[in-house]
This record gives structure tokens, sequence and C-alpha cells, in this order.
């Protein structure tokens, strides 16, 4: 068996994209454990934050599997996933072979200026080399008046819940990851 791949903290692509190739048959379960349930609440925040609408063009980037795609094009609006793991492409096209996916990297986006009404990005910002220029990618993809929804984890700010957050990303999570992923 290889030894895992893991991403530095210096966000190398290859790195990044490896350790999600790594991941991504049990990628929904694990996150859904991971974050005790909550990932089903934050996409249905990102849905609504995204309001598409029938006959839209959506850019779901850094998609993944698809997880969301699907709830975003289950509103009847045109949603491509995008990502730049191969590896949750194909676990994506496996578990939903009726999205379309993508291929693309965040910062080079395979799309021409102007083509989406909404673009979205659920927990992938902070796994692009340069989120600045992700972010200027999103802009340049996104129609004038668009709409672009991202969604990221921050740093608590009350102590007391810090320090729980702290604790269980730092100590509980890595334990469980361990177990439920084949990439900690």
């Amino acid at each position: 068996m290889t030894e895992p791949i893991r991403a530095g903290l210096d966000k190398a692509p290859d790195e990044v994209a490896a350790m999600f190739d790594d991941v991504a048959q049990r990628y929904d379960v694990t996150n859904t454990v991971l974050s005790m349930g909550q990932d089903r609440l934050w996409r249905k925040a990102v849905l609504a934050a995204v309001d598409p609408r029938a006959g839209e063009h959506v850019l779901d980037l850094a998609a993944g599997t698809g997880a969301s795609t699907q709830s975003l094009a289950a509103t009847g609006a045109d949603v491509i996933a995008c990502d730049f793991s191969l590896g949750m492409l194909r676990a994506g096209r496996a578990a939903r072979p009726a999205l379309n996916f993508v291929a693309g990297d965040a910062t080079q986006l395979p799309f021409a200026d102007h083509s989406f009404d909404a673009v979205t990005i659920s927990f992938g910002l902070r796994n692009i080399v340069d989120p600045d220029a992700g972010l200027r990618e999103m802009l340049r993809v996104c129609k004038p008046g668009g709409r672009l929804v991202v969604c990221e984890f921050s740093h608590p700010t009350q102590k007391a819940f810090r320090t729980v957050y702290t604790e269980y990303l730092m100590k509980a999570l890595p334990s469980i990851a361990t177990k439920m992923s084949s990439n900690p």
C-alpha cells in the first residue's frame, strides 16, 4: 500500500489535487461525519444564497463529487461542477452521472468572460494556491450583476467557542479522519 499524500501548507497544486484524488471515494461520507452533519446545513445555506433559477448558468467551483452541484441543478439551473482533482471528478461522475463535470483550475478557469449568472465555491478557496487570482477568475466568468457566493471556514471570535473548535480541529478531527478516510 502506498503512503497517503498530504498537501503541505504551501498549497502546491499537484499535492492538493493528489490529496483529494486519494480521498475521493469516501469524501462525501467523511465530510458528513467530520462536520457532524453540518455540511448538509451549509449546502442549504449556499443554495439559498446562490438562489439559482431555472435556465440560469451556475458554476460550482471546487465542486468535488458534486454534492452541492446536485442541489443547485435540482432548481432547473444549468450547473457545471468544476474541480481540478480528477479523482473527485471521477467519483462525482460515478455517483451523479446526470451532472456536468468539468476539470479546471480556479486560477485559470476554462470558461469565457461573463458566462455565469452565479458562481459559488464551498470550502475550496483555502486550497487555491493564489486565492486572489481565484477570486479574480470567479469575477471574470460571472456576469455583471451576477452572484458570487463563497462558503469557507473562519476562526471563531468568541473565546469559549474558539477553544472548543480548536480542540476539535486539532485533536478529535485528525483521529476521526484517519479512521474514515485514506488520507487524514
